[in-house]
């Protein structure tokens, strides 16, 4: 994920959900839930994620150990046709979208004396499953300040990793507690890739 100025990359992965198969029946998607594309590849940022099923957050989750990197948190947050369609079948439709968010975190303010709170945004990135569009199905995408649109990130950056060890159809699963226990239930969770401890390659 690109961070904001105030936030330059520091190798931190993003932990984003982003593999996807098979709608559910008769619950479509809307066209305000799908991805928007603009010249060519590039995804259009979302507007309005903070509208959809919000899943999980994180606080300085990194896959390194790297001295002088600023703990954030990371919420996630996936389109609601999208999470439908998951609780029905344990599985990602096609033209689902994720979006992960990146805050920074403060521990004084107000009347706050201990522990943390969120603070200013710090990035921004999505991800998207879309089969005709991408070769490899799933893409990845990181947006700047200011940035209407992206392109899709190098394979090696984010795609790899989410193959490898996503614990659902290149999605981390695994941190996010009640869909794991949906796919689960449904016996979509690998369990081997959400076991699978070592760093990115």
């Amino acid at each position: 994920m690109k961070r904001f100025a105030m936030y330059p990359l520091a190798g931190i992965a993003i932990l984003i959900l982003g593999g996807f198969a098979g709608i559910a029946g008769s619950r479509a998607q809307t066209a305000s839930d799908e991805p928007q594309f603009t010249n060519g590849n590039r995804l259009v940022r979302p507007a309005n994620y903070r509208d959809w099923i919000y899943l999980s957050s994180g606080l300085g989750m990194t896959y390194s150990k790297q001295a002088g990197v600023p703990e954030l948190f990371t919420n996630v947050f996936v389109a609601p046709a999208a999470f439908r369609a998951f609780q029905a079948t344990g599985k990602w439709p096609d033209k689902t979208i994720f979006v992960l968010e990146e805050r920074a975190a403060q521990s004084r303010g107000s009347i706050v004396q201990g522990g943390h709170f969120q603070g200013e945004l710090a990035g921004l990135a999505a991800s998207v499953k879309d089969v005709k569009r991408f070769e490899e199905k799933w893409a990845y995408f990181s947006f700047s300040a200011g940035d209407s649109s992206a392109a899709p990130n190098p394979r090696a950056r984010c795609w790899q990793c989410h193959n490898d060890r996503g614990a659902v159809e290149n999605t981390f699963v695994q941190f996010y507690p009640t869909l794991k226990d949906i796919a689960q239930k449904l016996g979509t969770y690998n369990q081997e890739k959400a076991a699978n401890e070592s760093g990115p390659k």
